[in-house]
């Protein structure tokens, strides 16, 4: 990609991710110049790569929205990260250093401080848990996990379920890191496999509350 298409990509991720436009929000492509500050030609190639990664779907009719997930998609995002960030888990647990454990152990000692401050920072919150997770991915030393593990991490969905949280969840959730931090430290892949599963689905239970129960004729076969 171009430098000018690079930078419409960032700026047009940020405001997906930001929660500045609702899931399900149409958006044009003079828009998106506008919030880029460059032409349509970057911004049409920008958009093609945020559709591959699913923050962006285009209807029948070539109109562009945000995406907006149904309940079905929501839970099985929450099983492939589940299925692969609990690999990464317990292969990080065999490589991670010293020093490395304790660059998790002040992430989320910074992560904690958002959740004390009254009300919790949930932005703050946001970016320490993703640089949390982020970095025991990157210490699975597994080029592929990470390509796949990208596209989940960041999707709106789980965004949105952190601003879905009550201040309890979220001290449950520093807890859940501390004992992800001390499986590692065990060099235990076992106990930071399971910690990691167990971490996801309270995160998917959380959101399925917020959102409430499944429309049971969204089950049914056409």
């Amino acid at each position: 990609m171009s430098r000018a298409s690079e930078r419409a990509y960032a700026a047009i991720r940020a405001h997906v991710l930001s929660g500045s436009v609702a899931a399900g929000e149409q958006l044009t492509e003079d828009q998106l110049a506008q919030i880029t500050g460059v032409s349509r030609t970057p911004v049409r190639e920008a958009v093609r790569r945020l559709e591959d990664e699913l923050l962006l779907v285009r209807s029948d009719t070539n109109r562009l929205f945000v995406a907006d997930w149904s309940r079905d998609d929501i839970e099985e995002m929450f099983v492939l990260r589940q299925m692969l960030e609990c690999h990464a888990a317990e292969r990080a647990a065999k490589r991670l250093s010293r020093e490395q454990i304790a660059a998790l152990e002040a992430l989320n000692r910074e992560l904690t401080a958002a959740v004390e401050q009254s009300p919790p920072d949930v932005a703050r919150f946001l970016e320490a848990n993703r640089a949390f997770h982020e970095a025991i991915i990157d210490a699975a030393h597994s080029p592929r996990l990470g390509q796949l593990l990208a596209r989940l991490v960041e999707a709106p969905v789980v965004l949105r379920t952190a601003r879905t949280y009550s201040q309890d969840d979220l001290r449950q959730s520093a807890r859940d890191h501390d004992e992800l931090v001390a499986a590692f430290a065990a060099r235990d892949g076992d106990w930071a496999r399971a910690v990691m599963g167990s971490h996801l689905r309270r995160a998917f239970h959380t959101f399925a509350r917020a959102v409430g129960p499944a429309n049971d004729a969204d089950d049914e076969e056409p």
